[in-house]
């Protein structure tokens, strides 16, 4: 008996075209968490920064541009790769962290949403095409997708756009070590019900929230220069170390537990395409996951990764890595017919999730 099932039928993204080396930041005063001027040299600083992270670069957003400008892009990308009437939409799901920061004014600013926001500047004029805005932090985009994957199976909706967009050169602290993480871009994907009687597209997904114990690790605080004249702005703020080993713990459970949803073992899946958070804590994260499973060795192309000159655009990068591998613009990885795909994510909350995706 045919099913309705959920498929990604146009991606799209938009990178910054203004790139942000490491040695932007040697100029840069940096303190640490108490206030303390640290004395090691930026050029050493940076240097091990990259060795921990392997960020060599990232892009920053035009000081022109807020986030629903990125989406935009991104979005009209999306719905010609798919061919689809952007009046047809049945929802504008935008995923985002921190609304329209503007160089002059770093303020969240989220009224009105800027999924309704986007939805004016593409032009929809159809009232019955939903716009709303999902927060989540990083596993944002991933959570709207789930979202979005409800609809389409209900029979609620045919064809929806989900968005992810952030702008976080804006909101980080120019002297914590922890901005030079922190990139802009946008992502975006069609996603359209199709019937079929073999599964495809989105197989199952997988969540979770650990706030009890974890919900400071991704923070909003005042900056670590004590001697800042604007004390009344808030900045990103991340326990790193913290947040390493708790990504590393319950990540792989997270992917797992979606994969025994549906009696897949890793060894079946072609491409893991993870939150591009730090490069070594990706790494480990897929060495973890395959312990689980007591494979040792890991297959060289089963992750791709794009953190090293993209940096980390919260929850634009897995929309624009799986943007990126679907034009065929990434050297060594590509997806065909058949193939499973995974989807995971970890973030503020702190919040996990996790897709297993069939190519149709």
């Amino acid at each position: 008996m045919k099913k309705l099932y959920s498929v990604f039928t146009g991606t799209g993204s938009y990178v910054p075209s203004k790139r942000i080396g490491n040695d932007y930041f040697h100029s840069y005063e940096f303190y640490d968490s108490t206030g303390e001027k640290l004395s090691t040299p930026n050029e050493e600083i940076t240097q091990k920064f990259e060795e921990i992270t392997t960020i060599a670069e990232r892009r920053y957003a035009e000081d022109d541009q807020v986030t629903s400008d990125l989406a935009l892009v991104a979005s009209q990308r999306a719905l010609e790769a798919a061919g689809v009437d952007k009046e047809e939409l049945d929802y504008i799901i935008f995923a985002h962290n921190f609304g329209e920061t503007r160089t002059d004014n770093i303020q969240v600013d989220v009224l009105p949403t800027l999924a309704a926001r986007l939805k004016q500047k593409l032009g929809v004029a159809n009232p019955s095409a939903v716009a709303y805005d999902v927060l989540y932090g990083c596993p944002g985009w991933i959570q709207a997708v789930i979202q979005a994957d409800y609809y389409i199976r209900s029979g609620d909706a045919k064809k929806i756009l989900v968005v992810g967009a952030d702008v976080l050169s804006r909101v980080s602290d120019p002297h914590d070590r922890d901005s030079m993480i922190y990139a802009d871009g946008a992502g975006a994907a069609i996603m359209e019900v199709v019937e079929s009687d073999t599964p495809l597209g989105i197989l199952s997904h997988n969540s979770r929230s650990d706030a009890l114990e974890y919900v400071n690790m991704l923070r909003m605080g005042y900056s670590y220069n004590p001697e800042l004249a604007e004390k009344k702005h808030f900045y990103l703020k991340m326990n790193g170390r913290r947040l390493y080993q708790y990504a590393l713990e319950h990540v792989p459970k997270a992917i797992k537990a979606g994969l025994d949803k549906l009696n897949l073992h890793v060894n079946d899946v072609h491409k893991v395409l993870i939150h591009q958070a730090n490069g070594k804590m990706d790494d480990a994260i897929l060495k973890r996951l395959f312990k689980l499973y007591n494979i040792k060795e890991v297959p060289e192309s089963i992750m791709p990764m794009t953190i090293s000159w993209l940096g980390n655009s919260s929850v634009a990068t897995v929309p624009t890595l799986l943007d990126v591998i679907a034009r065929g613009e990434m050297e060594g990885h590509s997806v065909g017919s058949g193939d499973n795909v995974v989807l995971a994510s970890v973030g503020a909350g702190m919040s996990i999730n996790s897709i297993v995706y069939k190519m149709p």
